[in-house]
This record gives structure tokens, sequence and C-alpha cells, in this order.
């Protein structure tokens, strides 16, 4: 079954039907979809592109504001963002906005184009902590400006939750690695399996004129009655363990799932398409307080996920887990195999020394106070996005360019 979770779910716009979605587009003079992308990527450009066959350009326009163009279009939560502004929906249904990116960034990497190019040298160098979302973009951002940017990373591989997180149905290792070849093919450098600590970040500020610090969600989170328990994982365990194995693992019959959001959501479907037979979520929040994304939620339905809505844990006693219903008086026993908590992530800045207020850098703005130190990604005070990653990179380099001009 480890062949389904490796092949993309959605399949791709083939060049009559990506013709047919993007003149459907009324061609809005105030673009309310380009004004609701948290990183710019101009939708309303680009899908004007398309309707005049000129794909080439749209590339360039995808890639002017985005530099994780590709990933953004498998992954954004489109029906958040561009597509819940889009005109059309006052008519019948929004231009498929994402599928439309993903064929002109698809056109791109079969032509090989290289679209973004490194901006002069201004002899300034930037040191970047973390090679996720965040950190990859910002290193293309300063790049194009002219920076020397060198990347510090933790793992044995760059890409972050996009490589160890987000599964392969959903975003196929190969164009994680395209997309992070683009931006070290623009100059940037960097070293992986290097930890950053206080000290060491103490050593980048006297190194390099500004330091952006880009660490994200990467710690799954454990509710105390589920700790010692060896039937119990994390979501980002489960996800990380699944897609570094390129689906090759051994699970049980009986899976439960524990939490609601669109981790929960890959998590499920995950088990699905590697062959598990019962697998169960049990979510906190009702239907009409539904946190995961509609594509999410969709793909897991169509899987034969059972969902249950409504419900908090109270008890465990190995593998039986005890729910209480929020609302109602009703109370449900669930047995599993394995158990695996989506309940969210939590950051590690403390071996960074930085100040943190539930997961987030305190301090309000892109910058640590009046030090050379500018954060950006899941760490900043924004959604937990990739494509918010990109805008708050893009906001963290213009902060860094006011502080060294």
């Amino acid at each position: 079954m480890s062949k389904k979770y490796r092949e993309e779910y959605d399949e791709a716009f083939t060049p009559a039907l990506v013709m047919e979605e993007a003149s459907r587009c009324l061609l809005c003079l105030d673009a309310p979809c380009s004004a609701a992308c948290p990183a710019k990527t101009d939708p309303a450009k680009f899908i004007r592109s398309v309707r005049f066959k000129n794909v080439k350009g749209a590339a360039v326009t995808i890639r002017s504001n985005n530099p994780l163009g590709s990933i953004c279009a498998r992954v954004c939560p489109t029906e958040r963002y561009c597509e819940k502004a889009c005109s059309r929906c006052g008519i019948d249904r929004p231009i498929d906005i994402g599928r439309i990116q993903r064929y002109v960034t698809d056109f791109e990497q079969a032509l090989g184009m290289k679209i973004m190019e490194p901006g002069k040298d201004n002899g300034k160098k930037v040191a970047v902590v973390g090679a996720g979302p965040a950190g990859l973009a910002a290193a293309a951002f300063l790049r194009q400006e002219g920076y020397g940017v060198v990347i510090f990373e933790k793992e044995e591989k760059a890409g972050g939750y996009m490589r160890y997180g987000i599964p392969e149905y959903r975003l196929p290792l190969s164009v994680v690695d395209n997309e992070i070849r683009r931006i070290l093919d623009l100059g940037a450098e960097i070293y992986l399996k290097t930890t950053i600590d206080k000290g060491m970040l103490e050593h980048l500020r006297r190194e390099y004129d500004a330091v952006l610090v880009t660490t994200g969600f990467c710690t799954g989170k454990i509710l105390d009655m589920f700790r010692n328990n060896d039937r119990v994982c994390s979501a980002v365990d489960f996800l990380k363990e699944a897609k570094t194995a390129g689906g090759e693992v051994e699970l049980p019959d009986n899976v439960l799932v524990v939490g609601g959001g669109d981790v929960a959501m890959d998590v499920v479907t995950t088990l699905r398409l590697l062959g598990v037979k019962n697998v169960t979520d049990v979510v906190y929040e009702t239907f009409d307080e539904f946190k995961a994304g509609r594509k999410e939620l969709r793909t897991s339905q169509e899987n034969n996920v059972s969902i249950i809505d409504g419900y908090t844990p109270v008890a465990v006693n190995g593998g039986e887990v005890t729910f209480k219903h929020r609302r109602i008086d009703a109370e449900l026993k669930v047995k599993a195999d394995k158990i695996i908590l989506a309940v969210g992530q939590a950051p590690e800045l403390s071996k960074l020394g930085l100040p943190c207020e539930k997961g987030e850098v305190s301090f309000p703005g892109k910058s640590i106070g009046d030090t050379n130190v500018f954060f950006a990604g899941d760490i900043a005070h924004d959604e937990k996005t990739v494509v918010y990653a990109v805008g708050g990179a893009r906001e963290a380099v213009k902060c860094i360019n006011e502080y060294l001009a």
C-alpha cells in the first residue's frame, strides 16, 4: 500500500483543463484574490498570463514573489485565502487557483527554467537558523538582494516540516528537492546536522551582519494522561517516520488518532493509504468548529476514516481511551493497538535563549529588541502555514534591509 502513499492524491490539470479553468477568471480590476495571498503571489496576474497562453510569464510572476511556489501550489489552504476572496464565489465556485499554480510550476520544472537570479553582491552576510519554509524563502529573498547567506540546519537534509512532516501523497519529496536546489543555485550555503544553541547564536551575532531565526514547531505535544504509554506517539514523530521510510512502516490494524487539525487529517489519511484497516479519529471540535482545511478533510473522508467529533479524552488505560462529549451527556470508549496524538506542536526556543510566550517569540515585529537577531516562520505571531512562512520571510528580510541600510 505504500505505493498509494507515494503517489500524488490530487490529479494535475491537463493543458486543456488549465485553459478551461483560467478562462473562468473574471479578470477583476481590483483582484481580491491577489490581495488575499499572504505571500503576495499575485494569482490574478499569473492566471491572466495562463489565459493568454503565456505560461512562462505566469511562472515569472509566481517566482517573483514566492520562491516556494511549487510547494505552495500543493499545500496552501487556498480556501482560506485567495479562493475565499475570488469574485466567482458569488456566482458559482472559486477559480481553482492552487491547481493552476501547480500546472505553471510543473511546466517551469519540465522546461528547466531558471527564473530567480542572485542580486549584485552588497558585501554583507546574513546567517539563517533553520532550513524550513521560512528559512529557505528568506535565503532566496536575501540572495536576490545581494546578501551572502549561510543556512544552519539541525537535520540531515533541508526542508523542515515540508520534508519530514507533510505526507508524500500531498507533497512529493522530488518537489521539495527541486525547490531547495533552486535556492542553493542562487548561491546560498548550507550546513546540515548543525544545532545552534545560545552560545552559538551569540557567535553568529558577532560574525554576521544579521541573524534570522526560523526554527519551526518541531516537537509534537503529548497530553499528560498519555505520557509513558508505549502505545502512544505524537503525530509529528509518526509523519516523520512514515515520510523518511517512504511509507515502509509496520502498523497494526486498529489505530486511534486524537485531534482534528490539518496534521490530524494528514495522519489519518496516511494510515489508510498505508493499509491500516480501522482508523478512528476523535476530535475535540464539533464539525461546525472544525480546524482542518476543506481539502484535507475531504481526502480523509474519501479514504473512509471514522471521524467522531465533539469529544475530549478524560482517561487512558493502556490502549483504551475514555472520552466525554463537550456538550451532551455522552461517553465514548475506544480500544486501539496504537494511539497517535495530533494535539499541537511546540518550538525549541529554550536552547537559543530567546524569549517565548505560548510557543512564539514574545517580541512584536520581526526583530529581537534592538539586536541584529530577527525571526520568521512558526515562531512568529502568524498562521502556521507554508504560505505564511513565505510572507513572513519577506517581511523579515525587509526589516533586515532597513536595519543594515
